[in-house]
């Protein structure tokens, strides 16, 4: 199938990061179409948005936006009413929507979630924690973990685990090698969340062949055999039953949905304690 391309312009006047997930998210939805995307954050002042204009005119497509600036947001409407480009505010339906409920008007403040408070901190703080508790590094302060993900190399451990610090979680991750016991301080942990991460054999040896690949080692080893591969992943399952840790299967899983998934865990697992 032939592929169609369309400009998608993404004017922020903070980071752009929600433009950019709502535009992807969306057009992930129509097949054999692809958006070429242009990106603008911090729009904040007339000169800036000149120059996004500039660009639009251009290149025209749809346009995408979050700006809070009344003036900004009228000039940018009435650039694309002229190059004939749909414009759409993302979150104003949600204002409007909050708005009628909670009977209040809305304050101007470009990138507010954003601040930096308490939340931000917090999530800075276990980025920290879960960098210097990656592939195996638990020490003593193994129950300060919000969450511990375990499972054989190559199931994703460590982006899973940036990905749910990004989150606010405290993570780390433990490798299970073959022929290495698993520490007792993991074994014997109660605070933390536990969870193992599973792939099918087929999968993990694919992903294993082409980490040799791209470091020309040798691909004869048990690494890298179905077998052996295949027996790694039964002796993950077995340690988690025999725990009662949850698992999840993430051979066709993203790293957003697995972390998903473990953010739903984490939530459960945290009502153990709250009703204790």
């Amino acid at each position: 199938m032939s592929r169609s391309y369309f400009h998608l312009h993404l004017v922020s006047d903070s980071t752009g990061e929600t433009l950019i997930n709502v535009g992807r998210a969306a057009a992930a939805q129509y097949e054999g179409v692809s958006a070429i995307e242009h990106v603008y954050p911090l729009v904040r002042s007339s000169a800036q948005l000149e120059r996004v204009i500039s660009e639009i005119e251009a290149a025209p497509g749809l346009v995408l936006y979050t700006l809070v600036g009344h003036d900004l947001t009228e000039r940018l409407e009435a650039a694309c009413r002229e190059t004939g480009s749909p414009c759409l505010s993302v979150l104003q339906p949600v204002h409007a929507l909050l708005q009628s409920y909670l009977g209040a008007e809305t304050t101007a403040r470009p990138g507010a979630q954003h601040m930096l408070n308490a939340e931000y901190f917090k999530r800075i703080d276990a980025m920290n924690f879960t960098l210097a508790h990656d592939d195996g590094n638990l020490p003593f302060d193994i129950d300060e973990s919000d969450v511990i993900l375990v499972g054989v190399s190559r199931t994703s451990k460590t982006p899973t685990a940036i990905y749910l610090a990004n989150r606010g979680l405290k993570t780390a991750n433990f490798p299970l090698v073959p022929g290495m016991p698993v520490p007792p301080n993991l074994e014997n942990a109660r605070k933390p969340l536990v969870v193992g991460l599973l792939a099918s054999a087929e999968r993990i040896v694919q992903i294993r062949q082409n980490r040799l690949l791209s470091l020309k080692a040798d691909d004869t080893s048990l690494y890298v055999d179905r077998d052996a591969v295949a027996d790694e992943i039964a002796a993950c399952r077995k340690l988690c039953n025999r725990h009662r840790w949850p698992t999840i299967d993430v051979t066709r899983r993203s790293i957003e949905e697995t972390a998903a998934a473990i953010l739903d865990l984490h939530r459960e697992h945290r009502l153990k304690f709250l009703v204790a």
